[in-house]
């Protein structure tokens, strides 16, 4: 018995000398929530670290910038929310010496210096007065209807008359006019004859449009109904009529009125046709049509009686055009038939045509909109903006991240921009690993850079970029977007975008990750070869670029560059080295050529599915998508489906 309790005693004490230990070693160095996969992380995180501030001291920034951390301090965790972030780039454009400069250099410096006191206006105002006492933008007038005489109207040229709060379902556009005279065309381009006659070609066409509401200089305002009757001059021959629409200056698939009537069974607009049938030059009684009358009456079948009515427009032939907005889309009657009918397209609203567009070889005798809405949705933010705590950007990780992405956006572009957060940006909400920013330069008007203003201190995900919009300075952006991926945000990968470019970022990442991690890479849909205009629209003068051919550049509305090609750029830029173009993401090329030349040899990686015309199914991202498209491909991106949102 005594050993037994001997034993017993000895175990005790063996016992509560291990918990002492246990208590005054142990514990204090371990966590309660520490397990073998955050012990993981963190090793990760602290490789990823040091491997992405060895390739930063590869490129030291530049000596006109001041020397900054590649990444921020951890900050310790406080109760209340952290500070937001500054809205407003850091980006300078420092002056070059005359020997140096280009006509760019020029158009920048002019725009820096007019957006100085809309930007002294921005960071003087109380954000929080502004937000709270600052009145919303007063609502334009709407009036029940329109009418303008010819006295009223220049007599040629583009003829437009503004609607003020768009159209509604139910609204009516009347315009009489007078068609005239063929005349002789001299532009090539339209009076080429295919048998090779010396003689001009004789034109008489006109266009009524409804536009909508121009949002950036150098950019056409969008066409949300083009009707072209072509009396003569179409490549044709024959008199026809064409409809189409053209979004941030892309046309659509036209449709084409030829004299044939559609089929019954096609899709129908309100149940009418899209195209009513009229009298061709060459739609005589044919034989058989003429036999089939022969057997009615031998058989006693009644004849059937059609009327058949001539091409509704003639030259010098005054006419009525009623054009009528009705569930599924626009109707037109002229002198009181019904013509053509055209389906609304996705990506406008009714309200979205604000002017009305007349042009071309017509003398207009009078205009009359009527049964116009009352009152607009408004013009405001509001309308489109959803200020809700959870389309805010999350706060930016600590850590670097995989993949920076900046979107190109206008000052005006609010539904674009909240079809953005509601859509693919949504991604980034629920990884930590990609950032997404918008990147906004300044409007001419203060209210709007106002609500531009809000819309950044709310949402958190603007960047305001100090400088005037224009669409030939959209390469500065560029710029900012390669600054904030590498002195704010420090990431792998960065990659531009547009606010009206879907992009699939799961796709994205597969891309890179095919190439080597310690590999300079350039991915997009490359273009090779490619040789400057030099002349029409996009023209480009010898003196904004004097060699034949570009270089191998990816498409712009969507590329990637890895982080030490985005650090040599703003490395450049401030170094005053960087040469700069009008045209974005031939610049791109340009600047990752260089780098190829003198830095390191870069991969690129071509890929279609980077599409630059729009969108086709299984596309990586897709183009030209207005904000109800971007909502619907998100959609459909949720159900496992890649197929792209059609236009009727």
């Amino acid at each position: 018995m005594p050993r037994r309790r001997l034993c017993r005693a000895v175990l005790a004490v063996a016992g509560a000398a291990y918990l002492a230990f246990l208590l005054l070693f142990e514990l204090p160095f371990s966590s309660p929530s520490s397990s073998s996969s955050a012990s993981g992380a963190l090793t990760t995180h602290r490789s990823r670290r040091r491997e992405l501030e060895a390739s930063a001291l590869a490129f030291p920034s530049s000596r006109f910038s001041p020397s900054r951390p590649a990444f921020p301090a951890a900050v310790s965790p406080s109760p209340s929310s952290p500070p937001p972030l500054p809205i407003f780039s850091s980006l300078l454009l420092l002056p070059r010496s005359n020997a140096t400069a280009t006509p760019f250099d020029g158009a920048a410096a002019d725009a820096f210096s007019a957006a100085k006191p809309h930007l002294a206006h921005l960071q003087t105002a109380a954000s929080a007065s502004a937000s709270t006492t600052s009145p919303p933008p007063s609502s334009p007038i709407c009036p029940a209807s329109i009418s303008l005489h010819a006295d009223k109207l220049p007599a040629d040229g583009v003829r437009t008359v503004e609607l003020p709060c768009g159209l509604a379902v139910g609204s009516h556009v009347t315009v009489v006019a007078r068609p005239r005279p063929a005349r002789p065309e001299y532009d090539p381009k339209i009076a080429q004859r295919k048998d090779g006659g010396k003689t001009p070609l004789m034109v008489s066409q006109f266009m009524v449009e409804l536009v909508g509401t121009k949002v950036v200089d150098g950019e056409a305002p969008p066409r949300i109904l083009h009707f072209n009757p072509r009396i003569r001059g179409d490549y044709s021959g024959k008199p026809v009529i064409e409809m189409n629409s053209c979004y941030r200056m892309q046309w659509a698939q036209s449709h084409r009125c030829e004299g044939f009537a559609s089929r019954p069974a096609e899709e129908t607009v309100d149940a009418q046709l899209k195209c009513e049938k009229w009298i061709r030059d060459d739609d005589n009684k044919s034989e058989e049509s003429k036999m089939k009358w022969w057997v009615k009456r031998l058989i006693g079948r009644s004849k059937d009686v059609h009327i058949s009515w001539p091409y509704p427009f003639g030259e010098g032939k005054l006419f009525v055009l009623t054009l009528t907005a009705g569930l599924e889309g626009y109707h037109v009657n002229v002198d009181g038939r019904h013509v053509t009918s055209f389906p609304y397209r996705t990506g406008y609203t009714l309200e979205d045509a604000t002017g009305l567009s007349i042009n071309g070889d017509i003398d207009i005798e009078s205009i009359f909109a009527s049964s116009l809405p009352s009152s607009h949705p408004s013009f405001s933010p509001e309308r489109y903006l959803e200020m809700s705590e959870q389309w805010r950007a999350p706060p930016l990780p600590t850590e670097p991240v995989e993949l920076f992405i900046g979107i190109l956006s206008a000052a005006s572009h609010f539904a674009e921009r909240m079809a953005v957060r509601k859509s693919w940006m949504m991604y980034t909400r629920k990884s930590s690993n990609v950032v997404a920013r918008f990147f906004v330069a300044l409007n001419g008007k203060m209210e709007v850079n106002a609500e531009l203003k809000r819309e950044a201190e709310f949402f958190q995900d603007i960047v305001i970029v100090p400088f005037m919009d224009s669409y030939d300075l959209v390469v500065l952006k560029t710029i900012a977007i390669a600054e904030y991926g590498v002195r704010v945000i420090p990431a792998k990968y960065v990659m531009k975008c547009d606010d009206d470019t879907f992009v699939r970022i799961d796709s994205v990442l597969d891309q890179v990750k095919k190439v080597k991690s310690d590999k300079s890479v350039y991915v997009g849909s490359i273009n090779y070869y490619h040789r400057p205009l030099r002349s029409g629209k996009w023209a480009v003068t010898y003196e904004e670029w004097p060699e034949e051919a570009y270089p191998s550049y990816a498409n712009g509305p969507g590329y990637v560059i890895s982080s030490d090609i985005a650090r040599y750029i703003v490395s450049e830029f401030y170094n005053q080295t960087l040469r700069l173009f009008k045209m974005e993401d031939v610049n791109m090329g340009m600047w990752v050529e260089k780098f190829n030349i003198t830095r390191r040899p870069v991969e690129y990686r071509h890929d279609v599915r980077f599409y630059q015309a729009g969108c086709f199914d299984g596309y990586i991202t897709a183009h030209y998508q207005s904000p109800q498209h971007m909502i619907c491909l998100w959609r459909k991106l949720q159900s496992g489906s890649t197929h792209c949102c059609n236009v009727r």
